[in-house]
């Protein structure tokens, strides 16, 4: 679904099953962040194909985190000329504890490669320019990206509409979760797009769903 120009998401509502919000953004590079599950991606792509894009015309896959929902389905592009990434400390969780999650889920530890690896600051693409903020807490290299042309932030699984990341998974943190979303608050952000749930339009509703988030689930943090 096309939410502005260059930019289309692609929401899972699926209530039985689990995965994760995919974001496509088009400019001179097509950018596609986090894939989901591999066994659900041919319900992406064909959401994708309904707004005119295939798989290999992704450019890039920015990953915020490693967890089954948001980074299995980059096994799909493995093939392709499609460029992939994620964080150095994310990708180093991933060989330690984050593999323990594909056990639990029973899913098989996927092939993935890793192009180059997402760092603070910024981060060009062609013409667009995306800030990347590390925003541990859900896992501890997790990342949230800002596109300021948009004031779009894409916050994966640090801060939902209404709710939080979870921070009972191994390696999670509540004391830097907390300290993440603070920080993401301060951003100019008028489209708030996390990695579940609905997206939140509008800078008042998403200065008011920042001011929920701290009411009601800060003092259990």
């Amino acid at each position: 679904m096309k939410l502005t120009e260059g930019l289309f998401s692609y929401l899972w509502k699926d209530p039985y099953e689990n995965n994760c919000n995919s974001y496509l953004l088009q400019g001179d590079r097509t950018i596609l962040i986090d894939p989901g599950h591999s066994h659900f991606t041919d319900q992406l792509f064909k959401e994708m194909g309904a707004d005119g894009f295939l798989p290999d015309h992704v450019d890039l896959i920015l990953t915020t985190h490693c967890h089954p929902d948001h980074m299995e389905g980059l096994e799909e592009f493995l093939d392709t000329r499609t460029k992939m990434t994620m964080g150095q400390e994310e990708e180093s969780y991933l060989r330690r504890n984050g593999k323990v999650l594909f056990e639990l889920m029973g899913r098989p530890f996927p092939r993935y490669r890793i192009d180059f690896f997402l760092k603070e600051g910024e981060l060009q693409v062609g013409r667009e320019v995306f800030e990347i903020y590390q925003t541990p807490g859900h896992s501890p290299g997790s990342l949230s990206i800002y596109w300021e042309a948009c004031k779009a932030l894409f916050t994966g699984d640090v801060i939902f509409y209404g709710g939080i990341g979870r921070t009972d998974f191994a390696e999670g943190n509540s004391k830097l979760l907390l300290q993440s979303i603070e920080r993401l608050s301060q951003l100019d952000t008028e489209l708030l797009l996390p990695g579940h749930g609905e997206i939140v339009m509008g800078r008042e509703r998403v200065l008011q769903n920042f001011e929920s988030i701290r009411q009601n689930f800060y003092g259990y943090l």
